[in-house]
């Protein structure tokens, strides 16, 4: 008889953490060592629509739900796959996942929270490196009303790095990429990038994208040949809002610029694609080189998808990625540390005083501009990173790792007792969701909206 585990995860959430926590969910029915029971939770305001009951892969997760919030029997293994504030210990042994930090610091909380745990897994160096390092003074008040520390905060227990393995059978070349939203883009180099526009001023969103946008249209202003920068983006509900929001932020920027300077064009692709949809844009024939001056990444799964396919990468040297990019075979822009803003601080998530890169700017330029220009040398990088990372960081490289995590820290696990779950609602993945997905519209050039 199989052991049980029960996962808690945004497993129906249309999000990153969804689609991470999917990926995990199926890594741990693979193993085939356990009764799989899954507690769907929300993720924010993320529609809960992301599988289809007539898609086999998304059939065995469906069948895994809890629609009840009771087992007759204490998990053998609890997993959390949430951020650490939410980690709870339902299991003989608790295993916590988070998908890691983008700045430098771990706030107190996530320490207190996963040293509740037995383990945790998190998918970069990066991360494991922020927890590690993490260091605060236990204070407590003396009789006189001042503070006197009584000990020390760190991790206590065992991390382990397991990266987020992409799926070689979605994301891979193929030939003759033709995706109806880009076909009719008229530029034949395109500039991609893949991610969130996060609320915040310039320069405050953790991707980064308006500063992108900036140094694009400053690299290739009032040249005769000029390449095209497509954004696919989308905001946390994936909104009608969110679009025009997006619009009127590259707007803004590029009404920075003089009136009769000839800019490049920037096309908006916003709302949500499939996974085979994705990996169309990915190798689009338009499409030369993914570019992300992101701040920092726990992991960055659209950057490892995209060198799936062979798509050239420029990115920041700093962080999540540069556990499968590296400067041989892509492209990585130096830079600083700087404090991270106000404005994207986040009780106990995003601490005060921690920091995040900061891309040099001229670097930047230098890369797409060289990118540009060296299409062919370009490739050949990416193609031989490719070839690395269909290698190491597949989905069934995944799925081996966490093999070998589990047989080695679940091998003493013993007797049963019954528990209460708190009270689950049902999930329909035919339901409509809260907010309701707008119909993608055509990648469209800023200018004309």
């Amino acid at each position: 008889m199989k052991k049980l585990m029960l996962i808690c995860a945004p497993v129906t959430s249309r999000s990153g953490y969804g689609a991470h926590a999917r990926d995990l969910t199926h890594a741990f029915i693979k193993h085939n060592k356990y009764d799989v029971k899954i507690m769907d939770v929300p993720w924010g305001d993320c529609p809960r629509n992301a599988l289809d009951k007539n898609n086999e892969n998304d059939k065995i997760l469906l069948d895994c739900i809890l629609q009840e919030p009771k087992l007759d029997k204490q998990p053998d293994v609890y997993v959390d796959i949430r951020i650490p504030n939410e980690f709870q210990t339902y299991g003989k042994f608790n295993i916590g996942i988070t998908a890691g930090i983008e700045t430098t610091a771990v706030s107190n909380v996530w320490l207190e929270c996963c040293n509740k745990m037995d383990l945790i897994i998190v998918p970069s160096e990066h991360s494991k490196t922020g927890f590690v390092n993490a260091l605060y003074e236990k204070m407590q008040q003396t009789p006189d009303g001042n503070q006197q520390k009584v000990g020390e905060l760190k991790l206590e227990k065992p991390i382990e790095v397991l990266f987020e393995g992409a799926d070689e059978d979605v994301y891979k070349p193929i030939d003759n990429s033709s995706l109806d939203l880009v076909d009719d883009i008229k530029e034949d180099f395109c500039f991609l990038h893949v991610g969130q526009w996060t609320k915040g001023g310039y320069g405050e969103d953790r991707k980064d994208i308006a500063k992108l946008v900036k140094i694009f249209y400053e690299s290739f202003a009032n040249k005769k040949e000029q390449p095209a920068l497509l954004l696919k983006t989308n905001g946390a509900t994936y909104s009608i809002m969110d679009r025009e929001d997006c619009l009127n932020k590259i707007k803004d920027l590029k009404s920075r610029f003089p009136k009769d300077w000839n800019l490049p064009n920037v096309y908006l692709l916003h709302g949500s694609l499939s996974d085979e949809e994705i990996n169309k844009l990915y190798n689009h024939p338009k499409v030369k080189a993914f570019v992300s001056l992101t701040h920092g990444e726990g992991f960055g799964r659209p950057l490892l998808e995209a060198t799936m396919t062979g798509l050239p990468v420029i990115a920041s040297a700093w962080s999540g990625h540069c556990d499968f990019l590296s400067q041989e075979d892509s492209l990585l822009l130096g830079g600083t540390l700087v404090k991270v803003p106000d404005s994207q601080l986040w009780k106990d998530i995003i601490v005060k005083d921690s920091q995040w890169f900061n891309v040099n700017e001229t670097q930047a330029y230098k890369a797409l501009n060289y990118c540009f220009k060296e299409v062919d040398e370009v490739k050949q990088r990416a193609d031989n990173l490719m070839k690395i990372n269909r290698d190491k960081f597949t989905l069934n490289k995944m799925v081996e790792k966490l093999d070998e995590i589990l047989t080695e820290k679940t091998s003493h696990l013993s007797t049963q007792v019954g528990i209460q779950l708190p009270k689950l609602k049902k999930v329909n993945s035919n339901e409509t969701p809260k907010i309701k997905l707008p119909k993608l519209k055509k990648a469209t050039n800023e200018v004309s909206l």
